[in-house]
C-alpha cells in the first residue's frame, strides 16, 4: 500500500488515505458488506461461506458489518460461532486474497483474529487502484453526517482508550452489553424504519472523491443498494445487505464484482 493525498476542503476524510493496488494477475474482485452474521442466521452464514469458497474472483473485499456484533477476538473460543467464522475465512484465504474493513458493528475485530484467518485489514477509507481506475472504498457510516448522535458515538468507540476499557471487561459482560446495544438499535429500526437512518452527505462524499482522485465511491452501511450519479461525472455504488433467513421473505444477497469491463451486481444464491 501507498498513501497520501491532499486534504479536502470539507468533510471528515482521515489522513493519510491508503491505496490498495490490484496485482495484474487479478481478473475480478468481489466487494460485499452488511451480512450481520450471527449464530441465529445459519442460511446467511452458509451462503457467505459458499460464496467465499466458490467465487471466481481472485480477491474478496469485506466492507464492514460482516458480523452483527464483535466483542473482542477472544470471543472466537473453541466451539463458538466466531470460531466457526474464523475457520470459514481461513479456508477461503488459501485460494484467494481476503480484505476486511471495519463497520459500525464489527469495529473491534482485531489484528489477532485477522492474522489467524489470513485476512488483511483495510483502513476506512481506502482507494482501490484496479483495472486502470481509482475506486474509493468505505463502510459508509463516517459520511452519514446528519446523524449527529451516531457520529458522536462513533468518535467515542473508535478511541483507543474506550476500546481498551471495553476489552478489559470479562467476555460475558461484553456480550451482555453488546446485546443491550443491539436491542436498542432494533427498537430504533422498529420505530423509525430504514428511512429513519441518515444517508451519506453529498458534499462530503464529493470532497472525498475529489481529494482521492477517485471516480466512484463503493460503500455499504445504509442497506439501500443503488447506483447514484454525482456531479463531475462521479458515481456512488451502494452495496446490498444480506438475509437468507427471514421467513416469508425472498433471499437477499449481492456482491459488486469489479473487472476490466467495470462494475456489475451479482446475485448470491442460497447455499444448498
Amino acid at each position: 500500500m501507498t498513501a497520501s493525498v491532499p486534504s479536502p476542503s470539507a468533510g471528515p476524510l482521515p489522513q493519510p488515505v491508503p491505496e490498495l493496488h490490484a496485482p495484474s494477475r487479478w481478473t475480478s474482485i468481489d466487494i460485499l458488506s452488511d451480512l450481520h452474521l450471527q449464530a441465529g442466521l445459519p442460511g446467511t452464514t452458509a451462503a457467505w461461506a459458499r460464496h467465499l469458497t466458490t467465487t471466481t474472483a481472485q480477491a474478496v473485499i469485506l466492507l464492514g458489518d460482516v458480523f452483527e456484533v464483535w466483542v473482542g477476538d477472544d470471543a472466537a473460543e473453541p466451539g463458538s460461532f466466531e470460531a466457526h467464522c474464523e475457520a470459514i475465512l481461513r479456508e477461503a484465504s488459501r485460494t484467494r486474497s481476503l480484505y476486511f474493513m471495519a463497520g459500525n458493528r464489527d469495529f473491534l475485530v482485531g489484528p489477532g483474529f485477522l492474522a489467524r484467518c489470513g485476512v488483511q485489514a483495510l483502513p476506512d477509507p481506502t482507494v482501490l487502484v484496479a483495472f486502470g481506475r481509482r475506486w474509493l472504498l468505505s463502510h459508509g457510516d463516517a459520511l452519514c453526517l446528519d446523524d449527529v448522535d451516531y457520529q458522536a458515538f462513533r468518535r467515542q468507540v473508535r478511541e483507543p482508550a474506550w476500546q481498551q476499557s471495553f476489552l478489559a471487561q470479562p467476555l460475558e459482560q461484553r456480550r451482555e452489553l453488546a446485546a443491550r446495544m443491539r436491542a436498542a438499535s432494533e427498537q430504533r429500526k422498529r420505530e423509525h424504519g430504514l428511512e429513519g437512518y441518515g444517508d451519506l452527505d453529498k458534499a462530503a462524499t464529493l470532497d472525498w472523491l475529489r481529494a482521492t482522485d477517485a471516480e466512484a465511491l463503493i460503500h455499504g452501511h445504509t442497506h439501500r443498494p443503488a447506483d447514484h450519479t454525482l456531479p463531475e461525472g462521479r458515481r456512488r455504488h451502494v452495496l446490498s445487505d444480506w438475509d437468507f433467513d427471514t421467513p416469508g421473505q425472498p433471499p437477499r444477497g449481492e456482491v459488486l464484482r469489479l473487472d476490466a469491463q467495470g462494475l456489475q451486481r451479482v446475485t448470491v444464491p442460497a447455499a444448498r
